[in-house]
């Protein structure tokens, strides 16, 4: 049965490995008034990549997911030959969620001249917080984005919003170019015990696994100390960082705190305004990122969408 609809479970996804194809199949399906869900991955799926399937199924009529390691987004220093990958397994789960097409294309298909010769860049947005350490990762986001969308054309786009950041680029980038694409941005799905789901998560051993908790433990130090009546941005960002430092595993990059919007750094925390506090730090090999959102009310209270 289908974890999803309760009816039988759905075939196996077609698998499309060329753009002629997938417009192809895509020029039919819209010819007979169908709408278009998009899911860009990177594939190694995991439960928050279910997830955003499964609320393009609920939306869209055909539901494209995209499976490709895209090496721009990727230093020479960084794990581009160890990113998990596992095709077969990707692709059974998919099934799960009544996914219709997985774009599986090798990289002269994506870049047809390589190193790419055209690139995307977006400013404004992709300064600050991950550029600091990956000056590289957003121009290779923002460009296999842009060539996904000129593939896929007329569609909604699903995002998680673990990348908060990535989403505020692609964001930015379809307002910019006047896209036909509706971007939604899907909130983070959490382990049981906090963590942030992520394709790197396999890379944790035992102990490195439950030193990650850090991450999701700081965010929640740095909202307490909001509810207690922190109002500097400074001060927030104290609280998470102690939490974070006190794992001796976990190697902290940043804290930054910055509007929920336009990502600007800010220094004091006014109601009303929505807050992002996203953090970054290495236990062990992997590299994780985390984030919250929250706003305070006109009363105090605060909301956020970091779930206990």
């Amino acid at each position: 049965m289908s974890p999803i609809t309760g009816a039988a479970a759905p075939s196996t996804p077609a698998v499309v490995r060329t753009i002629l194809e997938l417009r192809s199949r895509l020029a039919e399906r819209r010819g007979s008034g169908q709408t278009v869900g998009l899911v860009p991955t990177m594939g190694y799926f995991h439960d928050g990549h279910l997830s955003l399937m499964a609320t393009a199924r609920a939306a869209c009529d055909i539901v494209v997911v995209s499976h490709f390691v895209n090496p721009l987004q990727f230093a020479p220093s960084e794990d581009l030959a160890t990113y998990p990958r596992d095709f077969t397994r990707d692709l059974s789960m998919a099934a799960t969620v009544g996914v219709d097409l997985v774009f599986h294309p090798d990289r002269a298909e994506m870049y047809p001249t390589w190193p790419a010769t055209t690139t995307v860049r977006v400013s404004g947005v992709s300064e600050g917080l991950e550029s600091a350490s990956r000056p590289h990762f957003f121009e290779g986001v923002a460009t296999v984005v842009a060539k996904l969308l000129a593939i896929v054309g007329p569609c909604v786009a699903y995002f998680g919003t673990k990348d908060y950041q990535q989403l505020a680029v692609v964001r930015r980038m379809v307002d910019d170019l006047r896209l036909p694409v509706e971007v939604v941005g899907c909130p983070i799905v959490r382990e049981p015990d906090g963590l942030a789901m992520s394709s790197r998560n396999v890379h944790l051993n035992e102990l490195e696994r439950q030193a990650a908790l850090a991450l999701s433990r700081g965010l929640a130090a740095g909202l307490d100390a909001v509810r207690r009546g922190e109002r500097s941005a400074a001060g927030l960002a104290a609280a998470v960082e102690a939490t974070i430092r006190a794992e001796p595993l976990a190697e902290l990059d940043y804290v930054a705190v910055v509007d929920g919007h336009d990502l600007r750094a800010v220094n004091t925390i006014e109601a009303g305004r929505l807050m992002l506090v996203a953090i970054a730090a290495k236990v062990g090999r992997p590299r994780l990122i985390d984030n919250c959102t929250f706003e305070i009310s006109a009363s105090g209270s605060v909301a956020t969408d970091l779930v206990a």
